[in-house]
């Protein structure tokens, strides 16, 4: 099996580098450290990141043998948002823990029909999109680390078995004590 160690830290323009497979992975599988895996060719990959580091489509990474392979970005169910008051839904969102994409006059998160029916009751104008899922990785990404549950750099999840919305009257902490 190909091993997938490091991702390129060099901007893709500084060589001229010899691109030699595609690892087409859903936002989901690419802010995971671990995985096990199918470039696009079909050949078997297992993914051994450094804690934290989040693939990005068009990312570029070197396998065990040498090669170097291009991250893309899997188009996958998401919302797609637009509204005149996008920093206030966005301000909803970001109390909930959800990981955003922020375009130029759009917002963009997973499909969840609690959220959808928020940023609706919010004014939001809502659409079901197929796209590749870019979201923001948070002003901490890199070296900030959560507590105990060993979520470093990655966007945090916040998934909960029930559906309600959450904010400050839902019943249940959402503190984060940080170290």
């Amino acid at each position: 099996m190909l091993e997938i160690k490091s991702k390129l830290k060099i901007p893709r323009t500084a060589y001229k580098l010899d691109v030699r497979g595609q690892l087409k992975l859903p936002f989901e599988s690419r802010q995971k450290s671990r995985l096990k895996a199918k470039l696009v060719s079909g050949e078997d990959v297992g993914l051994m990141l450094p804690r934290g580091e989040i693939l990005r489509g068009g990312d570029l990474v070197t396998a065990s043998d040498g090669r170097v392979i291009e991250i893309v970005a899997q188009p996958e169910k998401v919302l797609h948002i637009e509204t005149k008051e996008l920093a206030k839904v966005a301000y909803h969102l970001g109390n909930r823990h959800v990981p955003v994409q922020v375009g130029e006059n759009f917002l963009r998160i997973a499909e969840d029909h609690v959220l959808e029916e928020m940023v609706r009751k919010l004014g939001a104008k809502v659409s079901h999109v197929e796209a590749p899922f870019e979201p923001e990785a948070g002003a901490y990404a890199g070296g900030h680390q959560h507590d105990e549950m060993g979520h470093g750099g990655k966007i945090h999840d916040h998934y909960h078995d029930h559906d309600h919305v959450h904010d400050e009257h839902c019943g249940h902490d959402h503190h984060h004590p940080h170290k």
